[in-house]
């Protein structure tokens, strides 16, 4: 009897790697030159900048090209390169899990604010303070988020952060992005987000926790987004 095939969803950053790889081993971007600027690769693709940032970390991993920050992206492979492994097409983009916990954290800190107990507040406050004293203050970020979503008062969505996060760092492409553009300055604005949500829950105010959580996560997406260079391909000064 015949059977079903299994289907794999490709990511769209994964489909848009490909596409540019593609034209790599063709030749059509010689090695040591420079990519198109994303804005560019954006507007022929249509798509978001966002997927294009996405494709060109997932191609670095793969060895196709050098990401220079402040200068721009080269081609380093030949045209003999190898396709992307099998196992990078079920890896979920950065963009679209920080857009996934956009949409839950902000409600599991209101909710940490009305429901938390005095314990579970405690943990969120020592979780910040770690932070600042650490020079490993990733761990600590994440400690952060999940004593919130902790305190939330509901398991599913506490579940919900922790898988999310689980995927985060699962995700190569996510690890490379931090590596980028997550450095001692950007931890330093990440705690000062942070004090505004321990605040706003210490305060017992769902409204302004919701609020800060937000803008702490499209703070994130922010950071994430900052350019690789300019179109011109001149070096853009620190932000």
């Amino acid at each position: 009897m015949n059977t079903f095939q299994a289907v794999a969803v490709t990511r769209l950053y994964r489909m848009i790697a490909d596409q540019i790889a593609g034209r790599i081993r063709a030749g059509d971007f010689p090695r040591g030159g420079r990519l198109p600027s994303e804005r560019e690769l954006a507007e022929q693709l249509q798509v978001s900048r966002a997927s294009i940032r996405e494709a060109l970390i997932a191609l670095e991993i793969e060895g196709y090209v050098e990401v220079r920050v402040g200068t721009g992206v080269f081609v380093t492979a030949t045209r003999e390169a190898a396709p992307a492994p099998a196992a990078a097409q079920d890896d979920i983009g950065p963009f679209d899990l920080l857009e996934a916990r956009m949409l839950i954290e902000p409600e599991c800190a209101a909710l940490a604010a009305q429901q938390g107990t005095p314990a579970q507040i405690a943990a969120i406050r020592a979780a910040h303070d770690a932070m600042s004293l650490t020079e490993s203050p990733g761990w600590h970020d994440r400690e952060f988020h999940s004593a919130i979503a902790a305190a939330c008062g509901n398991a599913a969505l506490a579940a919900s952060v922790a898988h999310l996060w689980n995927l985060s760092l699962a995700s190569p492409v996510f690890s490379r992005m931090q590596d980028y553009f997550v450095n001692t300055k950007v931890w330093a604005v990440a705690h000062a987000e942070h004090q505004r949500i321990l605040t706003a829950i210490l305060a017992r105010d769902p409204i302004r926790a919701r609020h800060a959580m937000h803008a702490h996560l499209i703070g994130i997406l922010a950071r994430l987004r900052e350019d690789f260079g300019d179109d011109d391909g001149s070096i853009r000064p620190d932000i």
